[in-house]
């Protein structure tokens, strides 16, 4: 099943693999392991997520939806130094990764979890993701609902979707549920992604 690493683990043994790749500036040596999302580097998505929008917030709460092995909630803290990043993901391979990741570019203010383990209270001042869109659209709305409301008050929330996946629809979708303290722009179009943003009104 081609989502099933948005998912579960795999059984079994969870090697590590060196990777390199170049976030926030500058080249870092990180691990990845099979059995999750774009386990080889940076899918184009994300890069393009990370060249397109602007910095997030320099402080307060800032969080990633899907984290994989982190190279958004990485970015974000290197980006953001005295914020803290939470990075949510439901494969516990990714989890393990983006904390190990994090440890190894010394960053103290990641903490990749379950969705379910992150204080309900914690309201975020930048969302950065690149949604899993494949794994249906009843689950990606469900995933959406739970996180875009809890936005801080004038928080913005940046999400990359791949033109032929409904990049357009999930535009108008997004507009339509959520109320109207929030609004749904879509801010740029490169390559075949489209770059949505949602801002939360300052009260």
């Amino acid at each position: 099943m081609e989502s099933a690493h948005y998912f579960n683990a795999p059984a079994g043994p969870f090697p590590r693999k060196p990777l390199t790749v170049e976030l926030a500036g500058a080249t870092r040596r990180l691990h990845s392991s099979p059995g999750i999302f774009s386990p080889d580097g940076i899918d184009k998505g994300t890069m393009i997520l990370l060249d397109e929008v602007p910095a997030p917030a320099a402080r307060g709460n800032l969080l990633d939806i899907g984290c994989g092995w982190g190279p958004v909630a990485l970015t974000m803290a290197l980006m953001s130094p005295e914020a803290h990043v939470y990075a949510v993901d439901v494969n516990e391979r990714c989890i393990t990764l983006t904390n190990e990741n994090a440890a190894a570019l010394g960053l103290e203010n990641v903490t990749a979890s379950l969705p379910d383990d992150v204080d309900p209270s914690v309201k975020f001042d930048t969302i950065w993701s690149n949604p899993p869109i494949r794994i249906g659209k009843a689950e990606l709305h469900e995933l959406l609902l739970k996180w875009l409301p809890r936005l801080a008050p004038g928080g913005d929330a940046w999400l990359v979707v791949q033109k032929n996946l409904g990049s357009d629809s999930l535009q108008r979708w997004l507009a339509e549920e959520l109320d109207d303290r929030f609004t749904v722009t879509r801010e740029s179009t490169a390559k075949s992604f489209r770059i949505l943003r949602v801002r939360k009104a300052n009260q």
